[in-house]
């Protein structure tokens, strides 16, 4: 083949007579073919597809540099690449937006749109939040890898101030790092359990024995057993404190100040029975101690964190702040409907138990939520009516959000387990890759993991480019490079 036949090919499909918007190419793209002509692509210039219509005139070095083969006899231009993709791309020469099927990665897509050179504002909205939630996944999956990697990494750059303080903390925070870590946080769940029934038990009147002024007080075995465990949250507590990597986000994590209120109110009460006296009068101190005595029930909520269903319970209810505000204005608007018309109707029985709206109220609440407590009731036919129409709604009002509040908690669970797994499936992947389990340190697996990490702003091009997918998504890989070298060469023959 001469030089001047490597510069300039005939354009595909196109006449003598036409001008450059008629020319038509046909590209086949993972064995499906199809025509497209040259007024639809050129709306895009910019677009791979776009380029296509004058690449010709470049050579074959062009050719090759926007397609994986192209057959001169055929002019065809061929495409290793996802089809199901390729179909949703080219929508946007039709209707100037692309929508992702069903069933197609999110970062697979997008990674065919770069392919393609299709910009990301032509997504559809619906799709963007799409990939914006696998973006998340996938940033969710980096941090807990990277969170692995550093427990099983050690830095010997580090002081043997900080090598300690690591050593704690995840003796303390990971249980499933080590046998001993396990134990302990069985015997932390333990003691919560036990504090919490000994401060109930510690309330009844036959296990209490009285002071020297006559009043009940606690078991001294009972206050025994309590000082134990309150001894042991503050161990804890101040150890999860000298430990930790970040003491702000440590003290005002949610978990961490249930922890302090847990176990704050008993020093402040030995506080006060000791040193109040002399400040105030022991009646006040007393009740003061009584009042603080009643936040040891905060000590419950330490369960949460040894419990992956409340965490996902909280979440959910979190996620259902939605469904929850829509449960309570039915309600709130039921129990205003209800109870003035009980109210109106009760007030012809000459002992009516409805002496106001206000008090109705109560009536109102305990009946849509099907409680009954039966201490005030309605007596006239119109008022028994309407406490049944009451309770009918009530059922309907409860029964509405819960649905949403249980897909939320049920989404998030599954959730939650799949990223453990893929973080798992992860690590397996950057051993394998590594070559030698003795290449598999925290160090060289660390740099393994950019791929996964979250892009800085502006950058946003490059980041699906470091993403570790599987090329048999987006790619199928039908010629080697040695058979793809000879196919050019056939080509230009």
């Amino acid at each position: 083949m001469d030089g001047a036949a490597e510069r300039s090919l005939p354009e595909p499909g196109s006449r003598g007579s036409r001008a450059g918007d008629d020319i038509e190419i046909v590209v086949n793209v993972g064995g499906v073919r199809q025509v497209l002509y040259g007024d639809l692509l050129s709306q895009y210039p910019e677009t791979r597809l776009a380029e296509l219509l004058h690449c010709l005139a470049g050579g074959y070095d062009t050719i090759f540099s926007l397609c994986d083969d192209y057959d001169p006899g055929k002019r065809e231009f061929y495409f290793d690449r996802d089809p199901d993709a390729f179909k949703c791309v080219i929508e946007v020469y039709y209707f100037g937006e692309v929508h992702m099927k069903k069933g197609i990665c999110p970062i697979c897509f997008k990674n065919e749109m770069d392919f393609w050179k299709v910009d990301l504002k032509f997504l559809d909205d619906c799709c963007k939040s799409h990939l914006s939630e696998k973006r998340e996944e996938l940033e969710e999956i980096a941090r807990r890898v990277q969170l692995i990697l550093d427990d099983l990494g050690v830095d010997t750059a580090e002081g043997r101030w900080r090598r300690c303080q690591k050593c704690v903390w995840k003796f303390l925070e990971k249980p499933e790092s080590s046998c001993p870590a396990r134990v302990v946080a069985v015997l932390s769940f333990l003691l919560i359990l036990i504090s919490s029934v000994v401060m109930c038990v510690g309330t009844i009147p036959e296990l209490q024995v009285l002071d020297a002024e006559g009043n009940r007080v606690e078991h001294p075995t009972l206050e025994n057993v309590e000082t134990a465990c309150i001894g042991w949250f503050t161990l804890e507590y101040l150890l999860r404190l000298f430990s930790s990597p970040n003491k702000l986000h440590f003290v005002l994590s949610f978990m961490n100040i249930v922890d302090v209120l847990a176990i704050l109110p008993f020093y402040v009460s030995l506080t006060l029975t000791h040193l109040g006296a002399r400040m105030m009068e022991l009646t006040n101190v007393q009740q003061a101690v009584q009042a603080l005595r009643i936040m040891r029930i905060a000590r419950i909520f330490k369960l949460a964190r040894h419990s992956s269903g409340l965490q996902t319970l909280t979440y959910a209810l979190k996620r259902s702040f939605k469904e929850l505000g829509l449960l309570l204005m039915y309600l709130a608007v039921g129990i205003f409907v209800f109870s003035a018309l009980g109210y109106t109707m009760e007030q012809s029985h000459p002992e009516t138990l409805f002496k106001s709206i206000p008090q109705s109220f109560w009536w109102a609440i305990i009946t849509m939520t099907t409680v009954g407590y039966g201490d005030i009731y309605p007596k006239t036919t119109l008022g028994k009516l309407n406490a049944a129409i009451s309770f009918l709604c009530g059922v309907i009002a409860i029964a509405l959000p819960i649905h949403p509040i249980i897909n939320n908690f049920v989404r998030y669970y599954n959730k939650q387990r799949v990223l453990e797994t893929a973080a798992k499936h992860e690590l397996e992947l950057m051993e394998l890759n590594s070559g030698s389990a003795g290449e598999g340190k925290a160090g060289s697996s660390r740099s393994d993991l950019d791929h996964l990490l979250p892009e800085p702003p502006g950058q946003e091009g490059s980041w699906s480019s470091r993403l570790k997918i599987s090329h048999s998504d987006t790619f199928i890989p039908l010629l080697t490079e040695e058979k793809h070298h000879r196919t050019r060469l056939q080509s230009c023959k």
